[in-house]
């Protein structure tokens, strides 16, 4: 084999490498991705922005508690209720789970079911006094950060009104003795 034909065959293998790489070039031009001016995702926040329908429900009137309860369905309660179970037990002397057990929660005082673990500030707002009424069960559902900042429990809320009774309405039928509606 002569000096040429080493000549031929590296100019060709020279020639491969710069068309591959021409043709890198010419693919990134065409196809050239998206660079965001931030890297990373845009993580959803608690409801910073009211979207319209939200802005149409804030101008429409709230319907008082007393009146969602007086008409909430126990049954639809119960069935929405199943969501909590893998957290709370429902049942008359019911072992705590990850969260206390529920039986006989309304009128109950805050942070008294026996044996359970507590968190600080399920601890402070229970050493002020109080119960678990109608009224603070329905906001503690609503947003269980919100009403009470520090609780361990990981639930984000349950922002519909007529759920939230319907849950109510069943947790009062927890009870030997159910707590009377409030008027």
């Amino acid at each position: 084999m002569d000096s040429f034909e080493l000549n031929k065959i590296a100019g060709a293998l020279l020639g491969t490498l710069l068309f591959v790489m021409g043709l890198g070039m010419l693919g990134d031009v065409i196809f050239a991705p998206h660079k965001p001016v931030v890297a990373g995702y845009d993580l959803p926040a608690a409801e910073d922005a009211p979207k319209a329908g939200a802005a149409q429900a804030a101008a429409a009137p709230a319907v008082p508690l007393p009146q969602l309860l007086a008409k909430a369905d126990a049954k639809k309660g119960e069935a929405q209720a199943k969501a909590c179970a893998a957290c709370h037990s429902f049942d008359k002397g019911g072992a705590n789970k990850i969260g206390p057990a529920l039986y006989g929660i309304v009128d109950r005082a805050k942070a008294a079911a026996p044996g359970f673990g507590y968190s600080a500030a399920s601890k402070e707002a229970a050493a002020k006094g109080g119960k678990w009424d109608f009224a603070s069960l329905d906001a503690f559902i609503n947003n269980p950060k919100g009403y009470l900042p520090g609780t361990s429990m990981g639930y984000a809320g349950l922002k519909d009104a007529e759920k939230r009774a319907d849950l109510l309405a069943y947790l009062r039928t927890l009870s030997d003795n159910p707590a009377p509606l409030p008027q």
